[in-house]
């Protein structure tokens, strides 16, 4: 077991060796980095986050795929497309993800941005002071998709909530993407309710094993509770911030991984 000072070190070196421009084109973070106005950049983001299952490779080939479907333009497709311009979604398939469940979000998103310029009062509501902890926030996301009568129950299984013990790798991922603030060129920081020291760490195969290598994890299953677990770890690192070391984690299991 490390000490605490070669942990944090271990944990510095790998952050700021992985945290940099050159970390975007092999990860699904390429996506959204196409793409400058914000509301296009919260759009591809998310779908992003959502298609991210499976090799990275073919993530992003088949985010690439949809932004295409899209016209190069998320944000002024969603807004602004007419009935027969969906037909360009049919088809659209990644793994169990398909086009029943697209074309609702499409639906749903299309809604929002008509009463709404950004996507972030998606998950801390229109008084976000009410709305504190990042559970509370997942779930009210995950209520408010799903709150329309047209939501088909095939389509929850594809954004996580806490109210179902998921560890909501794929959401935790999207929420530092937009959150999070630095001087890197990775992540974006767009959004200004929730602050980097709010978020959790996403957990993926990765991140999860390297944590558990590292004694950072304790619990025997992969769950909320877990990366609620692994992020109160990282806090004794650097309080503000903790989620910075998810670049130091993955990275860590990519190299363990092809050596």
């Amino acid at each position: 077991m490390l000490l605490f000072q070669e942990l944090y070190e271990l944990l510095e070196q790998n952050y700021e060796k992985f945290n940099r421009p050159h970390f975007i084109s092999d990860d699904p973070i390429s996506i959204p980095h196409r793409f400058s106005r914000k509301q296009d950049i919260e759009i591809s983001g998310l779908f992003a986050a959502i298609l991210a299952w499976g090799q990275r490779k073919t993530i992003i080939t088949k985010c690439a795929e949809l932004m295409q479907r899209f016209d190069s333009a998320p944000y002024d497709f969603i807004k602004n497309h007419q009935d027969s311009d969906l037909k360009a979604l049919l088809g659209f398939k990644h793994r169990t993800f398909n086009d029943t469940d697209l074309l609702y979000l499409v639906y749903f998103l299309h809604q929002f941005y008509l009463q709404h310029d950004s996507l972030e009062l998606a998950f801390v509501g229109s008084d976000p002071i009410k709305i504190q902890n990042q559970k509370d926030r997942l779930e009210y996301f995950h209520n408010l998709v799903f709150s329309l009568p047209e939501s088909p129950s095939r389509t929850r299984k594809h954004i996580s909530t806490p109210a179902r013990k998921s560890a909501c790798k794929r959401m935790n991922m999207y929420l530092r993407w937009m959150v999070r603030q630095d001087k890197k060129g990775v992540d974006f920081g767009l959004w200004q309710y929730m602050q980097p020291a709010d978020l959790i760490c996403p957990c993926d195969v990765h991140v999860d094993r390297v944590a558990r290598r590292l004694g950072l994890i304790t619990r025997p299953q992969t769950d909320w509770q877990t990366a609620v677990e692994l992020t109160a770890k990282l806090q004794e690192f650097d309080l503000t911030d903790p989620v910075k070391y998810d670049f130091a984690l993955f990275g860590l299991g990519l190299e363990e991984r092809y050596g």
